[in-house]
């Protein structure tokens, strides 16, 4: 169950509990289901609940995969029940770790502009543009909504547009114009008795709707299987059958980076790797009714660990490691 599922249809405390439940059976995947968990508190209203799952995630002694996109959430539920210096001051925080992520970058600037606070929403959008997309030749999947809450603030403010307004325009695939969505005089329309303008608003809210759809019908990246070289040659090992789909380590590699530029080149979006265990594959095949040797597996086995949170997205940030993990900067290893 999804946390965007309406109130009427799910109750949201029963959810995080079970949650909860499922995330002390699986620790390996206790981020992603607490994150979940905490999700659901807030939209039943309980607020400090879901701040005690924020601090419980950062306590933790394995440490978190991405703990400034925890600190985010936590500022932005802190402050919508009264806590707000200290809101402010993880917001600030987070600002000042400049996440490679854009995730942490969009929650806080959000969380400032719900709260009238425009020029700081403006200026933390634009910071989190600068660190990832400054000299990036093709805004990833994930930064969209960097650029879409950046350009909506922008004209709340009524600035005039500049470089990275421009590419957010590029990247809008809805049919309406940001110009046009974000227009702050929207508003009026909805109580205007012109038929032209209460339609022309119908169009506009459909517009967004599709694109919100669209986002909803992709919460994970479409990801592509990386088995790193120690779980590769156990793979291989335990099931010789699989090395006629991996010849060798480096014909692996070689095909991971073929498909994902094939995949963006055909225009698919939210691009992933996930890297998979042969413990876990095992689990997974068994959980299945099926044997770890049957090739259809894999797709699945990727599609599963996507959806548990585990794809790093792909191609990597300006500057980030490869994905391959060689420990050299993607632009010099596969991104080449």
């Amino acid at each position: 169950m999804r946390p965007d599922t309406p109130a009427e249809n799910v109750d949201h405390n029963a959810e995080a509990a079970r949650l909860e439940r499922t995330a002390d059976r699986y620790p390996e995947d206790a981020e992603a289901l607490l994150l979940q968990a905490a999700a659901h508190l807030e939209l039943a209203g309980d607020r400090p609940a879901a701040s005690s799952l924020y601090d419980r995630l950062l306590s933790s002694p394995q440490g978190l995969d991405n703990p400034h996109l925890v600190r985010a959430l936590k500022a932005a539920n802190l402050w919508e029940y009264g806590h707000e210096a200290e809101a402010r001051a993880i917001i600030e925080g987070v600002r000042t770790a400049s996440p490679r992520d854009p995730a942490p970058w969009v929650i806080v600037a959000e969380a400032l502009e719900s709260h009238d606070e425009l020029e700081q929403a403006q200026e933390t959008f634009t910071e989190g543009a600068r660190v990832l997309l400054t000299d990036v030749p093709e805004p990833p999947y994930s930064t969209h909504p960097l650029l879409f809450g950046r350009h909506r603030v922008r004209r709340m403010l009524g600035l005039a547009h500049d470089d990275w307004d421009l590419l957010a325009d590029t990247v809008n695939s809805s049919p309406i114009s940001l110009d046009e969505l974000h227009d702050p005089k929207r508003v009026w329309s909805l109580g205007s008795e012109n038929p032209a303008e209460l339609q022309a608003e119908i169009s506009r809210l459909r517009a967004e709707l599709g694109t919100f759809r669209e986002a909803l019908s992709r919460p994970f990246p479409v990801a592509v299987l990386h088995w790193p070289a120690s779980e590769l040659t156990e793979l291989v090992s335990a099931y010789p059958s699989l090395s006629s789909e991996y010849p060798s380590q480096e014909e692996h590699l070689a095909t991971i980076e073929a498909s994902l530029r094939e995949l963006s080149a055909s225009g698919t979006a939210n691009l992933g790797i996930v890297s998979g265990t042969v413990p876990s594959y095992e689990a997974f095949a068994a959980s299945e009714g099926s044997s770890p040797a049957d090739t259809t597996l894999l797709p699945q086995y990727a599609t599963t660990l996507a959806a548990r949170g585990r794809a790093v997205e792909w191609p990597p940030q300006r500057g980030t490691a490869c994905w391959c993990g060689s420990g050299r900067i993607y632009g010099e290893c596969h991104g080449e």
